[in-house]
């Protein structure tokens, strides 16, 4: 279970948004076609993303539906999912900058309704059953859960060293102290489990467990190592206040030492999707 005293702020991401599209790795477009193929998907319909961040979701699976809305806590993240979707000349899609906690919003029914990483950041039983009213009869709620700033732990030899997360966690927690930060409170006991339970409780039923596997081996620079780290809410350059030029350094120095010119590899780790009825 989370901290019972912690609660949400506008800083929980703040800084990080640029961060995003280099440091995470994107989703694969094997995870569009699974959602799509297990609900059926054919270009019509709506889709919601919420807390859908720089849109690395919702710009994926916009082809599938007629029209797309993100809706994000965090203004820098629309942005950055605007600035995305013009890059990828998406046009389907709109966004709105609100919290989940304060939809319905206005915004209608959804064929679709996706939480990829954000759903344990909420209000979880008061967003589901809000949600669960904006979801048409035929529809469903998408869980989509995944690690990308990070791939697979282990002893397997690849091309290049593995990024050095074990060091990397010591820094921040040098820096910001051992307790997780999550925006201006404190996770010691990391971010809530038990969705099964909520979701079952405001009516959902199911779920269907689908997992997407990866298991490529990438490589990663210096640079978006970095950035991976300052996509967490735990080390959002927020948090250093007027020490974040000197942990950037030492973050790159650390980060320079361990890697072979400049380069790191990791295996991609499998994505995890539930499919809710309401």
């Amino acid at each position: 279970m989370t901290d019972a005293t912690w609660e949400w702020d506008q800083t929980l991401y703040a800084g990080s948004a640029a961060h995003y599209t280099v440091g995470r790795m994107p989703y694969p477009p094997s995870l569009a076609e699974a959602i799509g193929a297990a609900l059926d998907l054919d270009g019509t319909g709506r889709l919601l993303d919420v807390g859908c961040g720089p849109g690395s979701v919702t710009l994926l699976l916009a082809p599938l539906f007629e029209a797309v809305v993100g809706v994000d806590a965090d203004p820098e993240m629309l942005v950055e999912a605007q600035r995305r979707a013009d890059e990828g000349r998406v046009t389907n899609v709109g966004w709105r900058h609100l919290r989940a906690e304060a939809l319905p919003a206005d915004l209608g029914m959804f064929r679709v309704v996706t939480f990829a990483q954000s759903f344990h950041w909420m209000d979880r039983p008061l967003v589901a059953s809000r949600v669960r009213d904006m979801i048409t009869p035929d529809g469903a709620w998408v869980h989509v859960g995944a690690s990308t700033h990070q791939g697979v732990t282990g002893d397997e030899q690849l091309h290049y060293p593995r990024p050095p997360w074990k060091q990397i966690d010591d820094l921040v927690a040098s820096y910001l102290g051992p307790v997780r930060r999550a925006g201006q409170g404190l996770l010691p006991m990391g971010t809530p489990s038990g969705e099964g339970e909520i979701m079952r409780a405001v009516g959902f039923t199911g779920p269907t467990q689908i997992t997407v596997e990866q298991g490529m081996v990438v490589e990663r620079s210096v640079d978006e190592v970095t950035s991976a780290v300052f996509s967490l809410s735990s080390a959002a350059p927020h948090l250093f206040a007027d020490r974040l030029p000197a942990f950037s350094a030492d973050l790159r120095h650390l980060l320079t030492s361990v890697a072979r010119n400049g380069r790191f590899a990791e295996r991609r780790r499998d994505i995890s999707v539930a499919i809710w009825r309401p």
